[in-house]
């Protein structure tokens, strides 16, 4: 980065960590300049744009769509993102063959299906070469469905840029924190964040440790929003004010970069003579942000039986069908459970939508082994799922004090389609195949 890191933005900020500053709140029209005097004021297209900068307009949905729904923001660049050569398909040993997009081949399975942790990435193995999709659905040409991939780096990306044009990424680490460069400046994700980089949003990944593992939710449908309160009032859930958006950081430097561009499932690759990170202003609602887990503010039950899960829903994508959500990122935060007469963890489900779990730290109170951090479970449609039998019998005799839950952060992606698990999913060494035999110690209690 330049000696024109630190941004200067007036309202909305908020100190991070490393000295990163941050602009704070969901779906704002946020504004931030590297460079004091870079953004235009009073238009977007100036004839001449300040400090000699092209101005581009970056368009995440349509331009004629809702105004509540528009999603855009205008970039003051030292370069246009229309300068550069040619893209070529990657192929061979310089793709990642692990890396999957929809639409899936392989038979949809309704079996429950569990994954331990996955193994250690190869020494200079970066974010995008760990990628590993676990599977997915829909039809990225069409802009519908979605995609669970794990990532492995040990390796920090140098002098490589990548976006993805079929989605929108939706990062979640579990173990070594990153620093994500983008364009619109510097966000830093570490374990029990999420991390939200826009389709078509250039970043690279420094890895702050030797090492960093976890998920990516990559959203093909519409942009991630936060869900409606309905009831619930005017707060609760996640508060739009925790999360944060970078502040204006730019990269001027002439030395090639490879630029990668995940297009239509396939990645395509350019040698650009400059860094595309390279914007000193922006202003807009089209932006990366990130987002702290353990701010979650939990609604739920202060009298009798357990909430459905929905309840806990962070982020969701909608679909053209009204509360059925092309994907939802639902989080288990730290709770209290306090309902009487009431079996308290997660109830037998049998759900129309289809889960991924994954667990970020310590335990997930349905199961008391076999679910680890870094693993993931999938409970496909009308798959019955629920507590493990050893978990079933300790809190049906257990005592129904006031229990805090706080030794454990898992969460969940939640589709309307069937997730299709990938064939190197299914033959993965850390596929747990005896995993249908946690429920089958559940013994008849019948009496009559």
């Amino acid at each position: 980065m330049s000696s024109g890191d630190q941004a200067r933005t007036t309202t909305g900020q908020a100190a991070g960590p490393d000295g990163i500053t941050y602009l704070s709140g969901f779906g704002n029209e946020h504004s931030s300049e590297a460079v004091p005097g870079a953004l235009p004021i009073g238009r977007n297209a100036p004839q001449r744009a300040p400090l000699g900068l092209y101005a581009e307009q970056l368009s995440g949905t349509a331009f004629t769509e809702p105004r509540a729904h528009n999603r855009r923001s205008w970039l003051y660049r030292i370069r246009p993102s229309a300068a550069h050569p040619g893209f070529v398909r990657l192929e061979g040993g310089r793709t990642n063959p692990a890396l999957r997009t929809a639409p899936f081949t392989e038979v949809p399975d309704p079996n429950r299906l569990r994954w331990g942790a996955p193994p250690k990435a190869p020494a200079g193995t970066d974010f995008l070469d760990g990628l590993w999709t676990v599977g997915g659905n829909g039809d990225v040409t069409q802009r519908s469905g979605m995609a669970v991939h794990l990532y492995a780096a040990t390796a920090s990306m140098t002098d490589r840029v990548f976006s993805d044009a079929d989605g929108e990424l939706l990062i979640v680490p579990q173990d070594g924190g990153l620093l994500l460069h983008t364009e619109f400046g510097v966000l830093r994700a570490d374990p029990g964040h999420c991390a939200l980089i826009p389709r078509g949003v250039r970043f690279r990944v420094e890895l702050l440790g030797p090492h960093a593992v976890g998920y990516v939710c990559e959203n093909y449908g519409q942009p991630f929003t936060l869900p409606d309160l309905g009831p619930i009032g005017a707060n609760g859930l996640a508060n739009a004010r925790d999360f944060l958006a970078p502040t204006a950081a730019y990269d001027d430097a002439d030395r090639p970069v490879e630029v990668v561009n995940k297009y239509c499932g396939h990645l395509w690759a350019a040698t650009y003579d400059h860094s595309p990170l390279d914007v000193v202003a922006w202003h807009g609602n089209l932006v990366p942000y990130v987002y702290d887990l353990r701010r979650f503010n939990v609604i739920g039950s202060i009298s009798y039986d357990h909430p459905d899960p929905s309840i806990f829903t962070v982020l969701t994508s909608p679909s053209d069908t009204p509360g059925l959500a092309g994907v939802d990122f639902v989080v288990f935060a730290p709770r209290w459970l306090v309902g009487e007469d009431t079996f308290r963890p997660p109830y037998f489900h049998r759900n129309v939508m289809s889960e991924y779990m994954g667990l970020i730290e310590g335990a997930y109170d349905a199961k008391a082994e076999g679910f680890v951090p870094g693993g993931g479970s999938l409970h496909n449609m009308m798959s019955a799922h629920g507590p493990d039998r050893e978990t079933f019998d300790r809190a049906s005799a257990a005592e129904l004090r006031p229990q805090k839950v706080d030794d454990g952060l898992a969460f969940m992606f939640e589709t309307r389609w069937p997730v299709i698990a990938t064939e190197q999913a299914m033959a993965a060494g850390h596929r747990q195949h005896g995993y249908d035999e946690v429920w089958q110690g559940l013994q008849r209690h019948f009496r009559n």
